[in-house]
């Protein structure tokens, strides 16, 4: 997946999540699929920064790969 292909599929999930915010009353169905939209936001980030980090590294950046939802929730800074 190229980097525009990722940055516009961050876009595509940010126009639902702002939608979803938007509702007067939000259902507990939208609850979850709030969780579940930034959930694969973070996925979506993290793989950005990865194949920006390989790029900078002079690897390809097609070596990147999305990683599981543990992995990045509880990834340390």
């Amino acid at each position: 997946m190229e980097d525009s292909q990722v940055l516009n599929h961050i876009k595509n999930l940010t126009e639902k999540e702002e939608k979803l915010w938007g509702k007067e009353n939000i259902t507990d169905e939208e609850v979850n699929k709030l969780h579940n939209i930034k959930l694969e936001l973070d996925q979506c980030w993290d793989l950005l920064r990865q194949r920006r980090a390989l790029r900078d590294a002079g690897e390809n950046p097609d070596k990147a790969g999305a990683r599981d939802i543990d992995t990045i929730e509880n990834y340390k800074q």
